[in-house]
């Protein structure tokens, strides 16, 4: 390894670990109901920092929300909660806030809304879901509904984008069938969203056709070696991400969202740097399979905090890791052809590579600065 390499590495390394505090994670809140005949309970998980942004909670700026401030300001977070969300199965359900309380989740400060009500019987439960969405686009409800038929209680999960507000719930018995396509959707919603994990994949991808000899990229000569390098790549991606988001949403091993995000980012900015300036090990799927043990604890933070029961873990996990590969493999399905018919063009290196490869670095460090310091400035 030469001393540039050594100097470079080193320094990455110390920007990942100085961050203090918190590093900004996706915003999600976590909504979990429990319908049981005609009563609706639950408890809704909304995180301080975003509140904070529609009803100023922190009047004091002193960059911190406590107790206090949240205490007389209960009924506005209420009214604010309650108007953006709608629950109805026969006629609309009846639902208010009973208790509150905070809670502390990997990356910060939760104000708790303990919901409960009525809600007449029907053959399917629809959920409107518009927390946020007019501030943050990139704002998702994570859903868990306990629907509880006699002795069994089926589980379901969702999530709620902003271009999937309004969802229908069968009442009736859900197979495990349509749980597991439910967790494969949230997978596919997931890496779609992720742009972090999308653009993790394209700096990895964007040198695939090409293969590296004496310090430059040359065009590979024929199909084979690109197809070959990009299954390497991406079976070790898979691997690595699988085993962490197991081990994450078990419990065995748990991360700060610090630690996490700021890693994820700084895993991007690496591999981007690398397709300029070789600081990475040469095969690729080494560096995949590396950094997707870092990204599959990114993934994780989707079904950890919905808290899902032991028997629900296993198909979770099957559908939502098959939800994630296939939002992968869309993606290399998209880019992979056009890549390899470009590959011998004149702009493929200097715009596609190069110039893909730095705008990818520079959003990654911003995102690591970001993170790294909480300091709440990228959008997304």
């Amino acid at each position: 390894m030469t001393r540039a390499r050594r100097l470079f590495l080193a320094a990455a390394c110390a920007l990942m670990g100085a961050g203090p505090a918190f590093a900004h994670k996706p915003s999600d809140s976590y909504l979990s109901l429990r319908l049981q005949h005609d009563r609706l309970d639950g408890r809704w998980d909304i995180a301080l920092r975003d509140l904070d942004v529609v009803l100023d909670l922190d009047r004091n700026e002193d960059g911190r929300i406590d107790w206090g401030e949240v205490r007389t300001r209960l009924a506005e977070i209420d009214r604010y909660a309650l108007g953006h969300l709608r629950v109805a199965a026969a006629a609309p359900c009846a639902l208010g806030v009973a208790d509150h309380r905070v809670d502390r989740h990997s990356d910060g400060a939760y104000v708790v809304l303990a919901l409960g009500g009525s809600c007449a019987g029907g053959e399917s439960l629809s959920i409107d879901y518009s927390l946020l969405f007019d501030v943050d686009a990139q704002h998702r409800g994570l859903l868990k509904l306990d629907i509880v038929d006699g002795a069994d209680t089926h589980v379901v999960t969702a999530v709620f984008p902003a271009d999937r507000r309004q969802q229908v719930f069968p009442l009736q018995g859900v197979s495990a069938g349509t749980q597991l396509l439910g967790y494969l959707r949230d997978g596919v919603i997931h890496i779609a969203a992720g742009y972090d994990h999308l653009l993790f994949l394209l700096a990895l991808l964007l040198p695939a056709v090409l293969v590296r000899r004496q310090g430059a990229w040359v065009p590979v000569p024929n199909v084979a070696p690109a197809a070959g390098s990009v299954v390497k790549t991406v079976t070790a991606f898979t691997l690595a991400h699988s085993a962490t988001l197991a081990l994450a949403t078990l419990g065995v091993v748990s991360l700060p969202a610090r630690l996490t995000e700021s890693a994820i980012a700084a895993s991007v900015l690496l591999t981007a740097i690398d397709n300029l300036v070789a600081v990475l090990p040469s095969k690729r799927w080494i560096v995949a399979f590396a950094f997707g043990l870092v990204h599959g604890f990114g993934f994780a933070s989707v079904l950890a905090d919905l808290d899902l029961p032991r028997s629900s873990l296993a198909l979770s996990l099957v559908g939502f890791n098959l939800g994630v590969e296939t939002g992968q493999l869309i993606l290399v399905a998209l880019f992979i052809p056009l890549a390899y018919a470009a590959r011998r063009k004149s702009m493929y290196q200097p715009v596609v590579l190069q110039g893909g490869s730095i705008a990818i670095a520079v959003l990654a460090a911003g995102w690591l600065i970001d993170r790294s310091l909480n300091l709440g400035l990228m959008p997304f």
